[in-house]
C-alpha cells in the first residue's frame, strides 16, 4: 500500500516521501480501515520539525497523519460495537499514528461511527479538533454561562470548538480576519473581533476562560484579559509540570517540562490564574459524544482544500502558510 513517510526530522521543514509499505497487522482489539480521507494539521508540521520528540519519541521512518475517515474492512476477534462496512473516523493514538496511508490498523477505543449526513471530507475535519476542544473545555472547568475567548478562531480548530462550546451553554468571543466574520457567527460565536481594527486586549477584561491557539507571542495579552482565578489552556505554548504528570512521564521529563513551562505558570500565578497545556489524545468515547451532538444539531464541518496523497507536501505547505478557512484534507483515491 502507499503511504507518506517522514524519513528525517528537519527544523526548517522537509518533504514527506510516498513509499510502498507493508499492510498493517490487525490485533485482537484492532480494526483494519481502508482510509478514504485524512486530515492535515499544524501538528503534522510540528512532528516533521521535531518539536514533539520529547512528548512522543517517534521512531523513523514514520508513516505520518493523525486523523482519518474510512471504512472497516477487517476486525480483530475482540471487537464489539462495530461491523465490517461501518464508516468510522478517529484521532489515532499518540504513539501509533499513520493516517497518511491507504490502510491503517487502529484500536476500537480510538474510533467512532460517522454521522450519516457528513461526507468523508467533512467527517475528517472533526476528530482531532473536536477532541481538542472537548479536552480543552474539561481543563478549563468551563460551565454554562461562562465566557470563553478563543484566539484566532477562524481556522479548523475554531470551526469545531465554537459549536461544541456553544452546545455547552458557553458564550464565545473570537478574533480573526474580517472576511471570516459571517462564517464564524453562523458557527455560534457571540462576538467577533477584527484583529486589524480592534485590539482585544484593550476591550476585553474579566474573561472566564481562554483557549490559546497562537502561542508564546500572544500569551501575555491573553492572560491580561483573563479574570482573577481564571483558566487558560494553550494548544501552542510550552508543556509544564502539570502536563507531564498527567501524561505519566518519567521523573526527568517532569522536571524538564516543569522548568520549560515555569514562565507561564508564574505568569498565571500573579492573578491566581491557571495555565494548562494540551496535547490531544485519542478518545473513542469522547468522539461518540461528538457524533451524537453533530447528528442531532447537523453542525457544519468546515473543509478548506482537498489534495491527493501525492500532493501531501503541498497540503503541509498550505497549512504552514496560515489563513485556513477550515480543515485541509488528503483524499486517498
Amino acid at each position: 500500500m502507499k503511504a507518506a513517510i517522514l524519513e528525517k526530522y528537519d527544523k526548517k521543514g522537509c518533504k514527506l516521501v510516498i513509499r510502498d509499505v507493508p499492510m498493517p497487522e490487525v490485533g485482537r482489539s484492532d480494526v483494519l480501515v481502508r482510509v478514504s480521507t485524512a486530515g492535515v494539521n499544524p501538528l503534522d508540521n510540528m512532528i516533521i520539525r521535531g518539536e514533539v520528540k520529547l512528548i512522543v519519541p517517534y521512531t523513523l521512518p514514520l508513516v505520518m497523519g493523525n486523523e482519518f475517515c474510512g471504512t472497516i474492512v477487517k476486525m480483530g476477534s475482540e471487537i464489539q460495537g462495530f461491523t465490517v462496512g461501518d464508516r468510522v473516523y478517529g484521532r489515532l493514538p499518540l504513539n501509533h499514528i499513520g493516517a497518511f496511508a491507504e490502510y491503517i490498523a487502529v484500536s476500537n477505543n480510538a474510533i467512532a461511527k460517522v454521522p450519516d449526513y457528513l461526507s468523508d471530507e467533512e467527517a475528517t475535519a472533526i476528530p482531532l479538533t473536536a477532541l481538542t476542544a472537548l479536552q480543552a473545555l474539561e481543563l478549563l472547568h468551563a460551565k454554562a454561562g461562562d465566557t470563553v475567548f478563543i484566539s484566532g478562531g477562524t481556522g479548523s480548530f475554531g470551526a469545531m470548538a465554537i459549536p461544541i462550546a456553544k452546545s455547552q451553554g458557553l458564550k464565545i468571543i473570537t478574533n480573526g480576519s474580517a472576511s471570516q466574520r459571517d462564517r464564524v457567527i453562523r458557527l455560534g460565536a457571540d462576538r467577533f473581533i477584527d484583529y486589524k481594527t480592534e485590539d482585544y486586549a484593550e476591550t476585553l477584561h474579566d474573561i472566564d476562560c481562554v483557549i490559546d491557539t497562537i502561542g508564546e507571542r500572544e500569551l501575555p495579552k491573553e492572560f491580561s484579559i483573563l479574570k482573577r482565578g481564571g483558566h487558560l489552556v494553550s494548544l501552542r505554548g510550552l508543556p509544564n509540570g502539570e502536563f507531564a504528570k498527567k501524561m505519566d512521564m518519567p521523573f526527568w521529563k517532569r522536571m524538564l517540562f516543569k522548568l520549560a513551562g515555569m514562565k507561564y505558570d508564574l505568569m498565571a500565578a500573579r492573578n491566581q490564574q491557571h495555565y494548562h497545556f494540551i496535547f490531544v489524545h485519542e478518545d473513542g468515547n469522547g468522539l461518540q459524544q461528538v457524533s451524537r451532538l453533530f447528528a442531532e444539531k447537523h453542525i457544519p464541518a468546515s473543509v478548506d482544500e482537498v489534495y491527493s496523497l501525492e500532493d501531501v507536501n503541498k497540503a503541509l505547505k498550505k497549512i504552514a502558510s496560515g489563513g485556513s478557512k477550515g480543515k485541509t484534507i488528503l483524499k486517498m483515491c
